[in-house]
């Protein structure tokens, strides 16, 4: 197996992972102000844990789509062919969402704030749930033909798997974003949301069990067995550290959790990067939907550079903005007032 092609297989595989820890909490939060909020004070205390941070995590689903287009050209084409439909609603889904975190704080009715907490928290679940159905029909297999191109109708890859897939995300967002409500806000934001992690934790995080288990059953390897078993431990001490209060190591243990979970499904689908349902001998690996070793050494380089500028930004970011909010730390709103014309 060829060094380059591998190692982009981990970088796509950490891109990922990435971008379902940082935007696991910025959806779940946008779900969050629609069905836990109590008060507008909620919503906004809510809405400012992920302000300053919520459009930075978003570029990670843009970098791990261009890493795959520019890596593995076959598996993006394929991909992003056969799903075309849930892609665009996925697409659809982010842009009503951030319009919604835009927008709601420029109306000044009950009736304006409302429409967008809709918006926010309905667009949030459908990105949520598309990510996940996307990333488990990956690991689990498309209807594709020799060509790499999907056969069937435009619904044909809607199976179980996507439903666990979409379930999987929607719920670990859920619970992703509550250990980073009760970490990140004081007074019953807090309170409320360290609740929700103890009751709801356990329910939450079965639909990704699911996934994770059935993966390693249809590929299973044993060394990945380490990884599955750690995983589970790593949820159960996040739901223990929950419910001791001890909220920073609740939301360490899930993104342990995501880290050994994530790590177990993309070890188990290798060298496979998309199976055919059709015929094994159609499915897309690391080796045959690879781009030219010389585009992949140029982007290795660029990536080394790159990458760790990233990392060290937004790190200082959350640094920055690392104190907990509370309700007396949000200002009255201020009424909307036309411009007035001048002649």
């Amino acid at each position: 197996m060829d060094f380059l092609p591998t190692l982009w297989f981990i970088l796509i595989a950490v891109l990922w992972t990435g971008y379902l820890f940082l935007e696991g909490f910025d959806l779940g939060v946008g779900m969050h102000v629609l069905v836990s909020a109590r008060s507008e004070t909620d919503r906004r205390v809510m809405l400012n844990t992920i302000g300053p941070v919520w459009d930075g995590n978003e570029v990670w689903l843009i970098t791990a789509a261009g890493a795959t287009f520019a890596a593995f050209p076959f598996w993006y084409a394929s991909l992003f062919s056969t799903l075309y439909v849930p892609l665009v609603v996925v697409l659809l889904s982010l842009i009503f969402r951030a319009v919604a975190i835009e927008y709601r704080g420029k109306g000044s009715t009950a009736r304006w704030t409302r429409v967008w907490d809709i918006a926010l928290g309905v667009g949030s679940s459908v990105a949520a749930f598309g990510v996940g159905a996307t990333l488990a029909l990956t690991t689990t297999g498309l209807p594709i033909n020799a060509n790499g191109d999907g056969t069937g109708g435009p619904f044909d890859w809607f199976n179980g798997w996507a439903v666990i897939g979409g379930l999987a995300v929607v719920g670990f967002c859920l619970a992703h974003s509550a250990t980073f409500l009760a970490l990140k806000t004081e007074g019953d934001v807090r309170d409320r949301s360290g609740r929700f992690a103890v009751r709801w934790m356990p329910v939450l995080l079965l639909p990704i069990a699911v996934w994770v288990f059935g993966v390693q059953l249809m590929n299973g390897k044993s060394y990945t067995w380490i990884l599955v078993t750690t995983a589970v431990a790593a949820a159960v001490f996040a739901w223990l550290s929950a419910r001791r209060r001890s909220e920073g190591r609740a939301f360490a243990g899930m993104a342990l959790f995501l880290l050994l979970g994530t790590a177990s499904i993309f070890a188990n689908a290798f060298p496979n990067v998309l199976p055919s349902t059709i015929s094994d001998t159609y499915d897309l690996t690391v080796a045959n939907a690879s781009s030219s070793p010389y585009t992949l050494g140029v982007m290795s380089v660029v990536a080394a550079f790159g990458i760790p500028l990233v990392l060290a930004y937004q790190g200082w970011t959350y640094w920055v903005f690392r104190k907990r909010i509370s309700g007396a730390s949000i200002p009255q709103a201020k009424p909307v007032t036309a411009a007035l014309k001048t002649r």
